[in-house]
């Protein structure tokens, strides 16, 4: 079942056995899942077949033209394209089965409890405390910036469980449940009037033993894992032509002639490249991707992909004119995710600004792309062999 006619012949049998049009979606993603269609590159039992990861095309491109319902990837992309790959390389084989089904069809979403107010691009700084206590770890300590907290049933979160030792040494990383009663989530309204971003604050929450990922003090090698899968799934994200930002922008230059000036006419070919560019380099990087594990290269494609929404965004808003100055609503709300394309021009130029911060600073990640990919010096670091509880806070 390694090779693109077997696949296709499996997915045929199992949409013949599955129609879309009668079975329950709930009951149509799980039964994809144990039939092992749903990444057909994790092993057997785990959603997958052990076939190499460019197949999943295949499939897909089956299912969808059957019909067939998805998993809304946008809702639980945290769990999908953070989560998953780190309990798949670092998690036991309980944990393996346990997350990993219900994470892909939906039925419980996850989020990230990573940054802190004081380390957010120095995320090695945070001080979150986890504390041994028989079978289980006392957490305490604050979370900021965690994308659908308001939503989700499980987090993965790394805490500081040695202060006698440098900073990123003396972390662990632990799968999180968030109905804990010490778990408080709280909204923070962004320029867009919504709220999809919260603060955590964690008080006396009891994490089991058995719910740590990896080694005790190996939390930060473990979340290397997690923020380069996040870098590739924020940035090199699979779109069509003329899919994302862009295509709001080339629509409108189409539909609208008497918004047309010279100058944004070769701003916006000038962007239309850059953003087919950018679609074709990240199918490069996917198909990089298929031969191991995720490495600095996603941090480009973020990189990138922040700077040219920022750009095509606000080229939106000038060609639409007086037009692009109103902004549909201004109510808080907290959504289960984010709607670039489905929103109008004021929305779309607001939140691209946070492009730039989440999933990595462009200032951290040019770091990272100058000392990873290029291979430059590292900038001077002063606190490498200092212990943490001995830094300057």
């Amino acid at each position: 079942m390694t090779d693109a006619a077997g696949l296709r012949s499996r997915t045929q049998e199992f949409l013949a056995a599955h129609p879309p049009a009668t079975t329950d979606r709930a009951a149509f993603l799980k039964a994809r899942f144990d039939a092992g269609l749903a990444w057909v590159h994790y092993p057997e039992g785990l959603g997958g077949l052990g076939a190499p990861r460019s197949l999943q095309a295949v499939v897909d491109a089956e299912l969808e033209a059957a019909g067939a319902p998805d998993n809304d990837p946008r809702r639980i992309g945290i769990g999908l394209g953070m989560a998953a790959p780190t309990i798949l390389r670092f998690g036991t084989e309980e944990q393996k089965r346990s997350f990993l089904r219900p994470l892909w069809v939906g039925d419980e979403v996850w989020c990230q409890l990573f940054s802190e107010p004081g380390a957010g691009s120095d995320l090695a700084a945070l001080g979150t405390r986890a504390v041994r206590d028989g079978d289980s770890w006392v957490v305490n300590g604050q979370k900021v910036w965690t994308s659908g907290a308001h939503a989700a049933r499980w987090a993965i979160l790394i805490a500081r469980t040695d202060p006698e030792v440098p900073k990123h040494r003396g972390i662990t990383y632990f799968v999180c449940d968030m109905t804990d009663p010490g778990v408080e989530v709280r909204p923070l309204r962004q320029i867009t009037g919504e709220a999809e971003f919260n603060e955590v604050f964690l008080t006396d929450v009891r994490i089991p033993d058995a719910h740590r990922l990896g080694e005790i003090g190996d939390g930060w090698k473990v979340a290397q894992t997690t923020l380069m899968n996040e870098r590739v799934s924020i940035g090199g994200a699979r779109i069509p032509r003329e899919g994302g930002m862009i295509g709001p922008v080339v629509e409108a230059w189409r539909q609208r002639p008497e918004l047309r000036t010279h100058d944004l006419h070769q701003r916006l070919l000038k962007l239309w490249v850059e953003a087919e560019v950018a679609r074709l380099t990240g199918e490069r990087l996917r198909q990089q991707l298929v031969a191991g594990h995720p490495g600095p290269e996603g941090s480009g494609m973020k990189l990138g992909f922040a700077r040219l929404n920022q750009e095509i965004s606000g080229l939106e808003v000038e060609l639409l004119g007086e037009e692009g100055l109103l902004y549909e609503d201004w109510t808080m709300r907290r959504p289960a995710k984010v709607d670039f394309v489905g929103r109008d021009a004021g929305y779309r130029y607001l939140r691209a600004k946070g492009n730039s911060i989440e999933g990595g600073t462009s200032e951290v990640l040019l770091n990272i792309v100058a000392e990873r990919v290029l291979g430059l010096p590292s900038e001077p670091r002063t606190d490498k062999d200092v212990a943490w509880k001995d830094l300057a806070r």
